[in-house]
């Protein structure tokens, strides 16, 4: 079932905003890293060259998170979830989905394997000084 966003947050997620994703790496510690992501139904959508340690990662553990930022870093939502699907991005589609969100421009190195996962939240937390985005959900998840 998909998580029910406030429609400022869905908004907020739609644009593309930075973000970090984070992974839990086999010794458990966590691991973060700025990337890209899109927004789609109520999951998200990001992209990782096929070499990435990241990728193994999620394929040991599936659990992850996803900070957005606004133009203030103090504007934010985080999101955890799982990945659903990961699959490869042979055609680069959605790599260029992603570059074209961010740079306007198609991605540029055309011989990196690719992989896409789709993340399922399962609930989110959002901050900022307005109070628009926030709150949380469905567990009440403050951080």
């Amino acid at each position: 079932m998909a998580l029910t966003l406030p429609l400022q947050v869905d908004e907020f997620l739609s644009r593309p905003n930075a973000s970090v994703i984070g992974c839990v790496r086999p010794d458990g510690f966590p691991m973060t890293v700025a990337t890209w992501y899109d927004w789609e139904d109520g999951r998200i959508l990001v992209n990782m060259d096929a070499g990435r340690r990241r990728l193994a990662w999620i394929r040991l553990n599936p659990k992850v998170s996803l900070t957005v930022f606004g133009d203030d870093w103090s504007r934010h939502v985080s999101l955890y979830g799982l990945v659903a699907t990961l699959r490869e991005d042979s055609d680069l589609r959605d790599i260029d989905r992603l570059a074209r969100r961010y740079s306007g421009n198609p991605f540029p190195s055309r011989t990196a394997k690719r992989v896409s996962a789709w993340i399922e939240p399962h609930g989110w937390h959002g901050w900022d000084l307005s109070g628009e985005l926030s709150g949380g959900g469905p567990l009440g998840v403050r951080s």
